[in-house]
């Protein structure tokens, strides 16, 4: 036999192969979860690579807002108080940043799907429900539900009062062209119970102007989703409807949301947020807007356009979240429980604990 085919020969080159190998994916992993663990704002890609305010994601106690000063939850992420978040959007639309209300819509409405289709897949939650009202939190609804659309999932939305503005009738308008349904507050009212015909209701009825107590048709469908009536999950956008955004639930009587997404930061109200599922959509704080109202946000990972910062996996969710406690490099770890990673499609650099196993 040549020497190129004894065993030693073979041992050999392949040996000359594998560790090279080895020692350039132990390097690259090195690196990327290095490259993980920086506040999002001064990587690649993210919104600016200037140097901004250090984003100090240690556990802390909570404070009370005052000022511009805002509160801290557990798990180290700001809450504003709803001035606060007013004050926050009109420097985003004002000309030293320059965004457009139907920009920041866009970007609220994509993160609301992205969270939803993270713990809600379309293979066990097809039915989507979104609930939208006259102002920007509507708006956000409509955004949202055309992304679910083309996340795969069959879309109705309930848009009872409409606001007559170039930029909602464009919002109606993509969602006529792509078939999404509108089905009215009487229907809903009068049908069979919501649980049996959705799979999940998106809430994007009021934001956090809103105040005061909520009007026809909007009380009625607030109805719908009160525990009592047993609605399917719900997903709220950025406060649930109905309750204070500086207080919360302040009667006891609200909705119950699974799944809250909280838009820019969160907000004070959504300190007596229990469900298990919070998230923060809000990639696009320019740093010098976090230095001056304090805040800490979150980390995002990869392309994501939203990041958990509360709640565990909870069985019939799906999706990835993040485990509080363990860390690996100062980055949270993600849940190896997950049973719906081939429908969240991660991008790469994820753990991904999906079965390589096609259905």
């Amino acid at each position: 036999a040549s020497p190129s085919r004894h065993p030693r020969a073979r041992l050999h080159t392949l040996r000359s192969r594998l560790v090279p190998a080895c020692m350039t994916v132990v390097s690259q992993a090195s690196h990327h979860l290095s490259n993980r663990a920086k506040p999002a704002h001064s990587r690649p890609g993210a919104c600016s690579r200037v140097a901004g305010p250090r984003v100090d994601t240690r556990r802390t106690n909570f404070v009370r807002s005052s000022g511009n000063t805002t509160a801290m939850a557990d798990d180290g992420v700001s809450f504003v108080s709803a001035a606060q978040a007013k004050e926050i959007d009109e420097k985003l639309m004002g000309p030293e940043f320059g965004f457009s209300i139907d920009q920041l819509m866009e970007l609220a409405g994509l993160s609301v799907a992205s969270a939803l289709c993270e713990v809600y897949p379309p293979r066990s939650h097809s039915r989507v429900l979104v609930l939208c009202g006259p102002g920007n939190n509507g708006g956000d609804g409509l955004v949202a539900a055309r992304h679910l659309f083309h996340f795969g999932y069959e879309v109705e939305v309930c848009y009872p009062k409409r606001t007559d503005r170039p930029i909602y009738n464009g919002l109606v308008t993509q969602l006529s062209t792509l078939g999404i349904p509108f089905v009215d507050a009487e229907t809903l009212r009068g049908g069979d119970p919501l649980v049996t015909t959705r799979d999940v209701v998106v809430d994007a009825l009021f934001g956090f102007s809103f105040t005061g107590a909520p009007r026809a048709p909007f009380d009625a469908l607030l109805e719908l989703l009160n525990p009592r009536n047993s609605p399917p999950p719900i997903v709220a956008v950025d406060i649930p409807s109905g309750w204070s955004v500086d207080e919360g639930d302040e009667s006891g009587e609200g909705m119950r949301p699974e799944l809250l997404v909280s838009l820019t930061a969160p907000k004070l109200g959504a300190k007596t947020f229990k469900g298990p599922h919070h998230f923060v959509g809000g990639r696009f704080v320019p740093p010098a807007i976090a230095e001056e109202f304090e805040l800490v946000l979150p980390q995002y990972m990869g392309s994501d356009q939203c990041a958990r910062v509360s709640g565990l996996l909870t069985p019939g969710g799906g999706g990835f979240g993040f485990i509080k406690g363990p860390t690996m490099g100062g980055v949270l770890m993600k849940s190896p429980a997950n049973e719906s990673a081939e429908e969240a499609k991660r991008p790469p650099g994820y753990w991904d604990t999906s079965s390589d196993e096609d259905e």
